[in-house]
């Protein structure tokens, strides 16, 4: 049988812990542009500071680009992207006679900023009611998470929501997501057991029953090099269409930013079988590798819908070209 969890009019919140409510409102305390630029501190530890010490030359020459190549490489920037970024410093280097520390790095920040809009592309959520949005990735990725927080968002946005458990192989997949349909006050659709297609293709049924502005369709975790997985989540995807011919009206993919450069395996692989619309790069603030979104603009680009820099459900918020590129070198 599928269950509705549903909270009824006057039912009190789901309990939090003292320390569930402290974090909250510490992290609502701080400023969106602090957190990310705290979220990035070690991709910017990995990266902003050398280039001061690399820029502290005062002209842009060979040996410059040699180190700078060999630091952007290392933190995951790829080596298209590398050359992308060398190639137009030494332009714009000769071209404005660039000659100290601060116009060199000033100028480099320019142009990883243009590498990195085309990226930054909120999603039309207006466009289709039910907006049914799939959501795809690897084990571990932070699927489940991301949809919790991606619901808190939404809300925030005054948008009913409904959550779809469509990870029908791992049971504590469902209860997380219940648990987290209790604390955002919104349904779930589960079943024990079973095709997660059917799943989704019952909350769809149900959204548009109710009204729903949003569901967010969760599916199991898989590698790419598992076919046989990856055929059964492109016929989620068909089954969706069955129920909403115009559906999915967004397919994210959620990316572990600790991944590096494997993520752009993941990001090919997946919109090969489900034709990827948007990504979710998530563990930001575990990781130095926050320069892959710069590799994922060359070699594979898709919208980077939204990015996490933290476990708070308002840590996932979504990208800003700008905010990112400062806060890596500031």
């Amino acid at each position: 049988m599928f269950g509705f969890l549903k909270k009824q009019p006057g039912q009190k919140p789901a309990p939090t812990t003292p320390a569930d409510t402290e974090v909250a409102v510490n992290a609502a305390a701080v400023p969106w542009r602090e957190r990310l630029k705290a979220g990035l501190a070690r991709t910017r530890a990995q990266f902003g500071g050398k280039l001061k010490l690399l820029f502290s030359r005062g002209k842009v020459d060979d040996e410059l680009l040699e180190d700078l190549e060999a630091l952007l490489l290392g933190s995951d920037v790829g080596l298209d992207a590398t050359q992308h970024l060398l190639y137009h410093l030494k332009v714009r280097a000769k071209r404005d006679k660039l000659d100290t520390p601060q116009a060199i790095q000033r100028a480099l920040s320019e142009i990883l900023l243009e590498l990195l809009q085309p990226l930054e592309e909120p999603l039309d959520l207006a466009s289709h009611r039910p907006f049914i949005i799939m959501i795809a990735g690897v084990n571990g990725a932070g699927k489940t998470t991301s949809i919790g927080k991606l619901a808190k968002h939404f809300q925030a946005q005054g948008l009913s929501v409904l959550l779809a458990a469509g990870d029908t192989f791992r049971a504590a997949a469902r209860e997380q997501l219940q648990t987290w349909g209790e604390r955002n006050n919104v349904s779930v659709v589960s079943q024990l057991s079973g095709d997660p297609a059917a799943v989704i293709f019952d909350a769809i049924a149900a959204a548009r029953a109710r009204g729903i502005d949003i569901v967010l369709a969760d599916t199991a975790g898989r590698l790419p090099t598992q076919l046989h997985l990856m055929d059964e989540i492109a016929k989620v995807r068909r089954v969706i269409q069955k129920a909403d011919p115009s559906g999915p009206h967004e397919t994210l993919l959620v990316l572990d930013a600790t991944f590096g450069q494997n993520t752009l395996q993941q990001v090919m692989a997946f919109d090969k079988a489900i034709q990827v619309t948007g990504l979710v790069l998530t563990k930001l603030d575990g990781s130095a590798k926050g320069g892959v979104v710069a590799a994922i603009a060359r070699q594979c680009p898709k919208p980077v819908r939204f990015i996490g820099v933290g476990e708070s459900i308002d840590d996932l918020r979504p990208f800003v070209a700008r905010d990112f590129v400062d806060a890596m070198f500031e």
